[in-house]
């Protein structure tokens, strides 16, 4: 499909209801208004073209983008491309989704995230703490630096609380996929979700609840999934 062709389609699958629901949640414009699970079914109309979704992404229509993370292929894309998507990804879906998880498998996940998580800008922040913990759901566990990984959880059981807004969700999401996915700090992990309690982010005029991480690594032990890894960080 070409570009023309993408964008006519997404402005007909868009809603003015998914609209004000992206809104409150803070989208801007230009966007259409459509559900994730439409975009997902665009796939295989778009297909692994490249080049289409760079042009996508670079619509700035939140819509395009999202889908444009979903077509792209990780593994050709470049690192100055990535970081110009992370600067582009202005609200956390694009930043915790369709730029850490694209990130996250390819070749420069670990260089990326390790600088995005320092990053004085709160969504490059946020990208680059979902890009590890990505990077930890599809990595088999002998590939991990588990000591970069410990330091990583003792500083967020020393700092979480004092971060910006949505760092917080993220540092959060990074002790659940630790504990999720690699077995040998599941239990420091645990330990970690018991120090840092309940932790509070403005989620704005939705109804959005983080996830208590002592609760739901619980869950996953008792389905016996930790270190259950997956095929695909891209979502």
């Amino acid at each position: 499909m070409k570009l023309e062709e993408v964008m006519s389609k997404l402005e007909e699958l868009g809603s003015e209801q998914t609209k004000r629901i992206y809104m409150n949640h803070g989208v801007k414009e230009p966007f259409f208004g459509v559900k994730v699970g439409d975009l997902k079914k665009l796939i295989k109309y778009v297909k692994k073209d490249h080049q289409l979704a760079l042009a996508l992404y670079d619509t700035g229509n939140h819509d395009a983008m999202y889908l444009a993370g979903l077509s792209v292929d990780p593994k050709l894309i470049s690192k100055e491309t990535l970081q110009d998507w992370v600067k582009k990804a202005y609200w956390y879906m694009l930043a915790e989704y369709t730029v850490a998880g694209v990130a996250s498998e390819s070749e420069y996940a670990l260089e990326l995230a390790r600088e995005w998580m320092n990053s004085p800008e709160e969504m490059t922040a946020v990208c680059g703490w979902n890009t590890y913990t990505n990077y930890l759901s599809i990595h088999p566990d002998e590939e991990l630096d588990i000591e970069e990984i410990r330091s990583r959880l003792n500083q967020i059981k020393s700092s979480i609380h004092e971060e910006r807004n949505r760092v917080r969700y993220a540092m959060n999401t990074f002790v659940i996929g630790v504990g999720a996915y690699v077995k040998e700090l599941h239990e420091e992990a645990i330990l970690v979700a018991d120090k840092i309690g309940k932790v509070h982010v403005n989620v704005g005029n939705t109804a959005c609840k983080v996830p208590v991480a002592t609760q739901y690594l619980n869950k996953i032990a008792q389905k016996d999934k930790v270190g259950m890894k997956k095929k695909s960080a891209i979502c």
